[in-house]
């Protein structure tokens, strides 16, 4: 991408999209798009045909999605579908009507089975029933996955998917029922030391297995990945069906912890004295989501920042 490309973030302001738009900003990119949902509804088609044919932005990173945790997942299933089908159909298919050079669509981890192997690797997309609490979500990102597979093989088009393992950063929703599990506990501990609470409750067993990566490596990963020259970044498109891989790149750190250890970890970093129990009525979720990262760091990328200083930068963004 040249510096003054005109380049579109949708989905700014959220977690991954405000990290793009600051990586973009320090890497000396000067022509930025964005806009904020009641400047441009990305559900509503005509508001983004007219958007994309006003602007004709060069690159589009789609980071618009409706978001949220295993209780928001299983209270709004009706808009994680529907919203989530709305914003990648209308900006997918306005890129491929507006010429859009390169578009990198933000995908998630629990595309993949439920009991799929583990680490998670890209050819394993389909081969099994998906995690049941997040199917309608998960369903919708497999659609935008396949969508710009059919793009790149009908219309020669260079639309790519990456798939982010959990994330946590700066400007992540700390919503106390529908944020996901590393805001909600770093929330939960706080208001817990703040009101000399004696213990805090986490939901599940505490066992099940995840990988978090900070939202500014990922954001990282995702210019890099933009940057590409043609001779490593069109083999990914899989433009030939029948090459095998989906256009699915994995992005996450490699290593993955316990509920029970995470919540040890935001406990030290939030500075809580007290205990740490486990609520068993409440459902786990999957029981590992590790992703195989060995073709991103194939092409020379990795993550930069440890759980620990990661998490010290989160406190620091939620206290403020």
């Amino acid at each position: 991408m040249e510096k003054n490309a005109k380049i579109y973030v949708a989905g700014h302001r959220g977690l991954v999209g405000s990290a793009l738009l600051r990586n973009l900003q320090a890497q000396g990119y000067t022509n930025l798009l964005a806009r904020a949902h009641d400047e441009l509804d990305l559900t509503d088609q005509q508001a983004v045909n007219w958007f994309f044919e006003t602007e004709k932005p060069e690159y589009v990173f789609l980071a618009a999605a409706k978001v949220g945790g295993i209780h928001a997942n299983n209270t709004y299933p009706a808009e994680f579908i529907r919203d989530n089908l709305a914003i990648q159909t209308n900006i997918i298919h306005e890129a491929y009507r507006n010429n859009v050079k390169r578009l990198l669509f933000l995908g998630s981890s629990c595309i993949y089975p439920k009991l799929a192997p583990q680490p998670l690797k890209e050819e394993y997309l389909l081969t099994g029933p998906l995690e049941e609490t997040n199917r309608p979500y998960a369903l919708a990102k497999i659609a935008g996955i396949e969508m710009c597979w059919a793009y790149n093989r009908q219309y020669g088009t260079q639309y790519l998917a990456v798939m982010p393992t959990n994330l946590y950063g700066p400007g992540d929703n700390y919503h106390p029922e529908n944020s996901h599990v590393i805001p909600a506990m770093i929330r939960r501990f706080h208001e817990a030391k703040q009101n000399n609470l004696p213990s805090v409750t986490i939901w599940g067993t505490g066992t099940p297995r995840r990988e978090f990566c900070y939202n500014e490596d990922m954001a990282d990963a995702c210019v890099y990945l933009m940057n590409l020259p043609d001779a490593q970044y069109q083999p990914l498109l899989a433009a030939d069906r029948n090459s095998g891989l989906p256009p699915v790149i994995n992005i996450g750190v490699g290593e993955d912890v316990t509920i029970r250890e995470l919540a040890e970890l935001i406990k030290q970093t939030v500075g809580y004295q007290g205990e740490i129990t486990c609520d068993t009525t409440k459902p786990d979720g999957a029981p590992r989501k590790l992703m195989d990262v060995g073709r991103l760091r194939g092409m020379g990328w990795k993550a930069a920042t440890d759980m620990k200083s990661g998490l010290k930068k989160a406190y620091e963004d939620f206290c403020k």
